[in-house]
């Protein structure tokens, strides 16, 4: 993996917008709330963290493993995210703008993975 790739860019964006979010939710919300914003903050910044981590993979299957455990991190994030939305903790436009971003890592995650994994069926 590069050091400057898209994938690594949008998550850790990702990853701040995500603890901007909860900051703000925190403020604004009773105890009762925090188990839903701990699992979001868990997973949303997740996703750059294991995308980090498989840039000092061990091997080529840990390296699409990583991969695949922030792919899976991401999927949690929209859920968690429409959660949110669902129960108006987020505006419909704070869900829609993490949601695209979100769902555009998911996205790079995918494409990389495959590729990998066609790379070892040649």
């Amino acid at each position: 993996m590069k050091t400057d790739n898209v994938v690594k860019s949008k998550s850790l964006s990702f990853g701040v917008r995500i603890v901007r979010m909860v900051k703000h939710l925190l403020k604004e919300s009773t105890y009762a709330e925090h188990p839903i914003f701990t699992q979001i903050l868990k997973c949303g910044t997740s996703i750059g963290a294991n995308i980090r981590e498989a840039e000092h993979a061990e091997s080529s299957d840990d390296f699409k493993h990583k991969l695949k455990i922030a792919l899976k991190e991401a999927n949690e994030s929209l859920y968690w995210l429409e959660i949110l939305f669902q129960a108006n903790y987020i505006s419909k436009n704070e869900y829609e703008s993490m949601n695209r971003d979100c769902t555009e890592i998911n996205k790079i995650l995918i494409s990389i993975i495959n590729t990998l994994n066609n790379k070892v069926k040649k």
